[in-house]
């Protein structure tokens, strides 16, 4: 794991001096040769903090998972019966999703976030960003996420999870934990109806997450 963590810190350094920070997504992905061990944040099993949101919940429509990955929190919510498109910028992530997933009639997506297609706007009952805005550098972390909101249908709902920031200092990233503050920001203009602070089995102790969910 450290070595993974240090190339994973030294494709995000080399990327954040040219001319496009986010081009590490790619190169991990590309890099890592369909071997999942490679990509930190994916073990095969949906989010937790996804499983743990959606089971109860009777609402289904149409949702959209940004950043995706190989797709295991798109696959789930597929599972329980919403209608889903998954994106991720990384054009390697996306088609190794759709190997990993081949029966799967998930839409999936090459996309970058800071450029959305303009139907996209008001069309999803569910907005789900998971790990993505935390892993994206100051440089364009509050445009990223300013693209979120916007996607959510009237009486739809955005959640979003990552790491908390519980203290003053700044970590060395990625990922950066986000402070109550940003992570309140995120959707503004919508209803704030969840905020819940989580530590995970297998967190280090000074480990915190959040879920935030948010209806239009």
């Amino acid at each position: 794991m450290d070595e993974i963590r240090e190339r994973l810190l030294a494709m995000s350094e080399a990327a954040s001096k040219g001319d496009n920070p986010l081009s590490w997504f790619e190169e991990l992905y590309s890099s890592a040769d369909r071997d999942e061990e490679w990509i930190p944040w994916s073990d095969g099993r949906p989010n937790p903090l996804v499983v743990e949101w959606a089971i109860g919940k009777s609402t289904k429509g149409r949702a959209l998972v940004v950043g995706c990955g190989l797709g295991e929190d798109a696959v789930f919510l597929e599972q329980r019966g919403w209608g889903v498109t998954a994106f991720d910028l990384s054009a390697t992530a996306v088609e190794w999703a759709k190997e990993q997933h081949p029966n799967s009639k998930i839409e999936w997506v090459v996309a970058d976030l800071l450029d959305l297609p303009d139907e996209w706007r008001e069309s999803f009952d569910l907005v789900l960003e998971v790990h993505i805005i935390q892993a994206l550098p100051e440089s364009v972390r509050k445009l990223a996420a300013s693209r979120l909101s916007p996607l959510v249908s009237p009486g739809g709902c955005l959640v979003c999870i990552g790491r908390y920031q519980t203290g003053q200092e700044v970590e060395e990233g990625p990922p950066w934990p986000l402070p109550r503050s940003f992570i309140e920001s995120i959707g503004e203009d919508l209803e704030m109806d969840e905020f819940e602070i989580f530590s995970l089995p297998d967190d280090e102790p000074e480990v915190s997450r959040f879920r935030a969910g948010w209806r239009a």
